[in-house]
């Protein structure tokens, strides 16, 4: 592979073939100025009711890793395959000295996370975990609402909720992974709402979390510690009171899911429904369309202010100009086009430090008792 300073564009290849691969990452790669889709991964076209040799006839294509990895004209791997596989695959591909970006869960551990960080530095390329959900048009909202803090006031409580009605559980490998491998709703969903939580605010002083299949109504503790859980609320704890919610259900009956909760000493604000984007790439919709990223005015959150004379004040409070997951690949590009660490837009470094949250949930669950947590990062 070419000397990353000396190119402007740089052949990207997906392992992987699956939705996470064609919704979430191939129309992405392809309207990336400094990437150009180049090559897939896909084991057994043949078996899949998605091939990638038929919907892509003009890439290269491979069945096997090592070959995948040995193309010299390989600059960059995206792995979109289930968690288990993710550390595996994205230790190879940094030996092999490509770049790396990685779907979310990153990698079932915070110690395989830490053992990526060192070897791509030792190697000297970029990896990148993909929480694109830090790019929902309604996050982005709520992250000027807390920059500005004669908005809100102190912070009290945070609340981040991704929940639906699904009694059925998955068939795919969300329903069968183990939370050990990177399975289960606390490190799928849990990932993006707890990584939401910590770029708000950091670190926490300590976790408590309560894990649950609420399908079977069983808790995970002492008597079931390892049970998968469907759903769970983790609590964070901040030195400054904050404590932040961070919950996901499977028996939520509601026409509008809560998605956001957060109350301040000068005001609060809400918000109903999951970000469009999501929707709007399964159904088809382009990125380039006007409408990509944009919720219809019915959705907009709730912004209550205290007035100087302590009366209330509700107003509608829009989502902001959306950027999109557009902007994770952006941003990526560009830190390898100027070969720049401190660049890339989510560092396995921020990943590794969600893990840990993670683990101390998990640790607090099976234990019923809250789990302090250093504050290295």
């Amino acid at each position: 592979m070419s000397d990353s300073v000396t190119k402007s564009t740089f052949n990207v290849g997906v392992v992987g073939y699956g939705l996470s691969a064609t919704v979430f990452h191939i129309p992405f790669i392809s309207v990336t100025p400094s990437f150009k889709l180049h090559s897939i991964l896909q084991r057994d076209p043949s078996k899949s009711s998605l091939s990638a040799p038929r919907d892509h006839p003009t890439l290269k294509h491979f069945t096997a890793l090592d070959q995948f990895l040995a193309d010299p004209d390989l600059d960059v791997v995206v792995v979109t395959t289930p968690p288990q596989t993710h550390f595996s695959f994205a230790q190879k591909a940094l030996l092999a000295g490509k770049h790396v970006l990685v779907e979310k869960p990153f990698v079932p551990s915070a110690a395989e996370a830490d053992a990526l960080v060192n070897l791509a530095k030792e190697k000297g390329r970029l990896i990148c975990v993909y929480q694109n959900r830090r790019w929902d048009s309604d996050f982005l909202t709520v992250r000027k609402l807390l920059a500005d803090e004669s908005k809100l006031g102190r912070i009290v409580e945070f609340e981040t909720h991704f929940d639906r009605f699904r009694l059925e559980k998955p068939t795919n490998w969300k329903g069968s992974l183990g939370i050990d491998q990177g399975g289960s709703a606390l490190y799928d969903l849990g990932t993006h709402l707890i990584d939401q939580v910590y770029v708000l605010f950091g670190m926490p002083q300590s976790v408590f979390a309560i894990l649950s299949s609420q399908r079977d109504g069983l808790f995970v503790g002492p008597q079931q510690p390892n049970l998968e859980p469907d759903s769970f609320t983790v609590q964070l704890f901040y030195e400054s009171g904050l404590v932040a919610f961070a919950r996901a259900a499977v028996v939520s009956a509601e026409v509008r899911q809560p998605r956001f909760w957060i109350r301040g000493t000068k005001g609060s604000y809400r918000k109903a429904g999951l970000d469009s984007q999501e929707p709007q790439l399964r159904s088809g919709m382009k990125t380039d369309d006007a409408n990509f990223g944009r919720e219809n005015a019915e959705w907009n959150g709730k912004l209550t202010l205290v007035g100087d004379n302590g009366d209330f004040q509700e107003q509608d409070c829009p989502n902001v100009e959306p950027e999109t997951y557009s902007k994770i690949y952006e941003l990526f590009g560009q830190a390898i086009v100027h070969n720049r660490e401190q660049d890339v837009p989510v560092p396995a470094s921020q990943a590794r430090d969600v893990l840990r949250i993670i683990e101390a949930a998990k640790e607090s669950a099976r234990n019923r008792r809250e789990i302090e947590l250093s504050q290295r990062t």
